[in-house]
């Protein structure tokens, strides 16, 4: 394997197909596509301020480096890429990629991130500014991140989360097999729209929270007071611990509280409109 150490680059393509290669300590200076059509690549404290830096290429492990303001739409088209203790400072990182594992990251503006992406694993990460992170993406499995950004994961498919904490309006709208377990999910609108959502010991905050939803199911979940007007138009399966402000005009299914604060059934229910609502006392 070819080792570069210590050295700068600039200009278009500067690196341009480049395989079988350790980068350490190197700094990409302005230019485009430095690292383009890449193979089986390692770059080690790098800084990297190139715009698109890295495209089309597969076989990429990347630590402790920084891409900063000016990479931006910094890695697409990718195939098997692992990046550990690695700062963002670019928005549109990840799109139309395959086989993206990320650690111990952090994305301090992270707009329009991992888009239309598959088999993505992200750990102990944190996203700043993350409008759009995961939209039209499949195959996802996050743990222990932290989401400030709103819309996450729309049209998104197959999609875990486990022990994060997600401040995102209009989550999770329009997808299909998102499983949640041990989050706190703060924001308007939760899972509108979705197919197959379900949340396990979830605390959701955030005003008219899970309405439109096909197959949702709650389990040992708790409700914030601001999360008002939840459940309309939903099939839904839900225990819930603690207190609900309201719930809405829920199509079937079944609701178990401690207690709801104001059960609203106007006559404009979707059929069957049999949902059965229970409280604990």
């Amino acid at each position: 394997m070819q080792l570069i150490t210590n050295q700068t680059f600039g200009g278009e393509r500067s690196l341009y197909k480049l395989s079988d290669a350790k980068l350490d300590h190197v700094t990409i200076l302005a230019g485009d596509s430095p690292i383009k059509h890449g193979t089986n690549l390692t770059l080690t404290n790098c800084d990297i301020e190139g715009k698109y830096p890295l495209w089309i290429n597969t076989n990429t492990v990347v630590d402790n480096c920084l891409l900063k303001v000016t990479a931006r739409s910094g890695l697409w088209y990718l195939k098997n890429f692992k990046v550990t203790n690695t700062r963002f400072e670019c928005p549109k990182s990840f799109r139309d990629s395959d086989g993206i594992e990320i650690r111990d990251c952090t994305f301090t503006d992270a707009q329009e991130t991992l888009w239309s992406c598959r088999n993505v694993l992200v750990e102990k990460s944190s996203f700043d500014k993350g409008d759009y992170l995961l939209a039209h993406s499949s195959d996802i499995r996050l743990k222990n991140i932290k989401l400030n950004g709103n819309y996450l994961g729309q049209w998104g498919r197959n999609i875990e989360v486990f022990d994060s904490e997600i401040h995102s309006r209009d989550a999770f709208w329009n997808t299909e097999n998102v499983s949640c377990y041990n989050c706190t999910l703060d924001g308007e609108y939760l899972g509108w729209h979705s197919k197959n959502l379900h949340l396990v010991n979830c605390h959701i905050k955030g005003q008219q929270p899970l309405c439109y939803c096909e197959n949702l199911v709650l389990e040992n979940c708790t409700f914030d007071p601001d999360a008002d007007l939840a459940f309309e138009y939903c099939t839904v399966h839900a225990d819930i611990r603690g207190a609900v402000t309201s719930v809405k005009n829920p199509t079937s299914g079944e609701i178990v509280a401690d207690s709801i604060g104001e059960i609203i059934l106007d006559g404009n229910a979707l059929p069957p409109a049999n949902c059965k609502i229970v409280t604990r006392k």
